[in-house]
């Protein structure tokens, strides 16, 4: 398989470079441990947001690092949580008086990881909160977890509590609206094909030419069932329907809805399948107030898509909308 590296054990920190060289103005990385941090950091007074995962998902997170959301990011090795001691790192990098928030995703190595590294700042008397994000609705376990997956639900939960923490609230204050992102926020995705890890050098798994893989997690693990391949109204519809129903979602909600490209889908699919998931919505009395579409959190070139429902009020909604200047996120207010 043909990719644009030199070696694949140093893919990730020569890619990190480039992300620094691309974005001075907004971070800085620290390697060895490598660790993507804000370039004003720390901050004085606000609570310190930081979140991390293996790589292979970009731009998330390093992409995301910025005001307006995170303080700083931890890269792991291709699809390999990050270690305690990059978690440390970040800490001591950004956290200060105010405390800090580490956003996790639901995989055990991650969960591990960025537990054990809270606990060694807290004893050294930081005030540092962890949330365990799990917004997959596909699955209950999976090779890589006990319990649901963390997926694109973690780009708007970057999002919401980064902008709670800019404009200054207190750590009970970010804690308190994260959980609740978590609480209201839904996904599935499917893949069409499956990814190459730069080290392995071949798929990550067989998918024939006429199946889909329904369910997907980022990093090529199973789904939920694998289906025949179906026209987008059919596949959209059967996503939509399956996200829905888990909160659930009702008549009358207002939500954002966040259509994601897992690296290999291009817009026009992506859009045409956004365009679908929106009417669905609508004719079941569900309201999209807020919009996302793009690749924000990927499986390197697996073709395929998720699908994200936030069920918003107006808090969350200005909080949302407030600005945010990242690599890969950035809007005025």
């Amino acid at each position: 398989m043909k990719k644009i590296i030199n070696d694949p054990s140093t893919v990730v920190t020569e890619s990190l470079r480039g992300l620094a060289s691309a974005h001075s103005e907004l971070l800085r990385i620290q390697e060895d441990p490598n660790v993507v941090i804000r370039a004003d950091a720390p901050v004085a007074g606000k609570v310190a947001v930081i979140s991390g995962g293996g790589s292979g998902h970009e731009p998330l997170h390093g992409g995301f690092v910025g005001p307006g959301m995170l303080d700083a990011a931890v890269p792991g090795a291709v699809f390999t949580s990050p270690t305690p001691d990059g978690v440390q790192a970040a800490l001591e990098a950004t956290a200060g008086d105010a405390g800090a928030l580490l956003i996790v995703k639901n995989y055990t190595g991650d969960v591990l990881n960025f537990e054990t590294a809270g606990e060694l700042a807290a004893a050294g008397g930081l005030d540092v909160r962890s949330v365990v994000i799990d917004d997959d609705v596909a699955v209950a376990d999976s090779t890589y977890t006990a319990g649901r997956r963390g997926v694109g639900g973690t780009v708007l939960l970057e999002k919401i509590a980064g902008a709670a923490a800019e404009r200054g609230d207190s750590l009970d204050a970010v804690e308190t609206v994260a959980r609740q992102v978590i609480e209201q926020v839904r996904s599935i995705g499917v893949a069409l094909t499956a990814p190459v890890v730069p080290h392995a050098g071949e798929l990550s798994f067989d998918l024939a030419g006429d199946e889909i893989e329904f369910g997907i997690g980022i990093h090529g693990e199973p789904g939920r069932e694998r289906i025949k391949a179906e026209p987008a109204d059919d596949l959209v519809a059967r996503m939509v329907g399956a996200i829905v129903e888990d909160l659930p979602f009702t008549s009358g909600d207002r939500v954002l809805l966040f259509t994601n490209s897992m690296g290999g889908t291009p817009l026009i699919e992506l859009y045409l399948a956004h365009g679908i998931a929106e009417r669905l919505l609508v004719e079941r009395g569900i309201t999209v107030e807020r919009r996302l579409v793009g690749p924000y959190i990927t499986s390197l070139e697996m073709q395929g898509i998720s699908l994200t429902l936030l069920k918003l009020d107006d808090a969350l909604t200005g909080l949302w909308d407030a600005p945010v200047n990242t690599p890969a996120l950035r809007w005025r207010a």
